[in-house]
C-alpha cells in the first residue's frame, strides 16, 4: 500500500526552477532515503512532502488524498528541545497541543518512554543529556504528534560516528515496533545504505530523480562488499567516482 506518492511535480521560486518532474512513492512501512548534493533541492522537497509549500504542477498524495498538510511528522537536524522543561514535559508538549488532558498525556508519554528504556531520564533536563539520547527523545516527541508518516531531515547528522551507529539501530527497531514509514534526507550515503528499503538519488539544476535503488545487500553473500557496490553506484550517479 503506498503511503505517500508524488506524481510529475514542479516547483519553482519566482523565475528558478528548483524541481523537476517529480516522481517517487513510499510504502507504508518503508525507510526510502533522498540522497544528493547540498543545493538539488531536498529541503524544498520535503517541505512539499509536509504541505508547507503548495505543488505548483503535479500531485502529492497521502493515504491516497491531496494535500499532506498535518499528515505528517516532521523533524529537523536539531532536536528543538526546549531547555526549560523536562524530558517529561518536551514529550507530552505534543499531546497537550492536540487536547489531550494532562493526566493522559503524561500516563501515555510515561509509557513511551518506559517501552524504550528512557523513563530513568524523564525528569531530568536536556542540557543534562548526550547529542543521541536528545535525538531519542526528539524522535519520540515527534511520534507523538500522531502521524505515522515521518520525515527525518538529516536527523542524525550531528552526531559522533560511534554514536550515529547506535541511534541507526536503535532507530530501526521503533521504527519497526511503532510501524512507522520514514523518508530521509541525508547526506551520507552509508547511512542510506544502512537504513533504506530504497534510496533515491536526487541530481542536477533544477532537481530531478537520477535513479531509484532497491537496497538488498541483506540477502547478498557477502553484505559488506555488496553494501560497497551501492556505495560506487550512488557515487557515479552524483558526478563523484574517480
Amino acid at each position: 500500500m503506498k503511503k505517500i506518492e508524488l506524481d510529475h511535480v514542479d516547483f519553482a521560486y519566482g523565475n528558478n526552477l528548483v524541481l523537476k518532474d517529480i516522481s517517487l512513492s513510499v510504502h507504508q512501512g518503508e525507510i526510502v532515503s533522498i540522497i544528493g548534493p547540498s543545493g538539488v533541492g531536498k529541503t524544498t522537497l520535503f517541505n512539499l512532502i509536509a504541505g508547507i509549500l503548495p505543488a505548483q504542477a503535479g500531485k502529492i498524495l497521502v493515504d491516497g488524498e491531496e494535500n499532506p498538510r498535518g499528515k505528517v511528522s516532521y523533524m529537523l537536524q536539531k532536536d528543538l528541545l526546549l531547555e526549560h522543561k523536562t524530558i517529561l514535559g518536551n514529550v507530552i508538549l505534543p499531546l497537550t497541543i492536540r487536547g489531550v488532558k494532562k493526566a493522559e498525556a503524561i500516563r501515555q508519554a510515561d509509557d513511551l518512554l518506559a517501552a524504550f528504556s528512557l523513563k530513568d531520564v524523564r525528569d531530568r533536563y536536556p542540557y543534562e543529556l548526550s547529542g543521541g539520547m536528545r535525538q531519542r527523545i526528539a524522535l519520540l516527541r515527534t511520534y507523538l504528534f500522531g502521524q505515522d508518516l515521518f520525515l527525518l531531515d538529516e536527523a542524525f547528522s550531528a552526531l559522533d560516528e560511534l554514536t550515529k551507529m547506535t541511534l541507526h539501530d536503535w532507530y530501526l527497531a521503533i521504527h519497526e515496533q511503532l510501524k512507522l514509514t520514514t523518508i530521509l534526507i541525508t547526506h551520507s550515503i552509508d547511512e542510506a545504505i544502512k537504513l533504506s528499503n530504497r534510496i533515491y538519488v536526487l541530481n542536477h539544476k533544477p532537481g530531478q530523480i537520477v535513479a531509484e535503488l532497491t537496497m538488498d545487500w541483506q540477502e547478498a553473500d557477502q553484505p559488506e562488499l555488496e553494501k560497497l557496490c551501492y556505495k560506487e553506484e550512488i557515487l557515479g550517479l552524483l558526478g563523484l567516482k574517480n
